[in-house]
């Protein structure tokens, strides 16, 4: 038989033992979490960039599909202070833009919530548009949003990096 100062200190002992393996478990949980986490916020990256890279692919081609297909009922483009509905763009579309060449570079990728990212980045372009060549390096800020299972482009706004 153990005395009740025996007995305290072998239940004490099993109790840390038991508290250190709880805690070790829910460390390594965590850490494993976060790491999924970060995993699959890179491949929605990389989606998303491919995503937009197919849009301006589209633009380059006059493809309005891809804008029919691939962009919110709300969306807006905003060039050179000229805001755009998603109509507007599909309408101007077919004829608006002769592209010969475009590159990005510089992507910034952020997460806003489960249904929301931005997407940033550096875009050389070669075009005339309506008859005016447009500015050849921009800063582009795309906003993607989830809807029934698929991003949609909501909004694209560029601004002319001046050198």
């Amino acid at each position: 038989l153990l005395s009740g100062d025996q007995e305290n200190k072998t239940k004490y002992n099993q109790m840390k033992k038991t508290l250190i393996i709880l805690l070790s478990a829910l460390t390594v949980g965590t850490t494993g979490f976060a790491q999924t986490k970060k995993e699959k916020d890179a491949q929605l990256e990389k989606q998303i960039i491919a995503l937009d890279i197919s849009g301006w692919e589209a633009w380059k081609n006059n493809n309005v599909k891809w804008f029919e297909t691939n962009t919110a009922a709300e969306f807006m483009a905003i060039n050179g202070g000229v805001i755009s509905t998603r109509a507007e763009v599909i309408k101007y579309t077919p004829s608006g833009c002769q592209v010969k060449s475009y590159s990005l570079d510089d992507f910034k990728f952020v997460v806003l919530n489960e249904n929301t990212v931005l997407l940033t980045y550096t875009a050389f372009q070669d075009a005339i548009c309506d008859g005016k060549k447009i500015p050849e390096k921009v800063r582009a800020a795309v906003t993607y949003i989830k809807r029934g299972g698929r991003w949609l482009e909501a909004c694209f706004m560029d601004s002319p990096i001046l050198q």
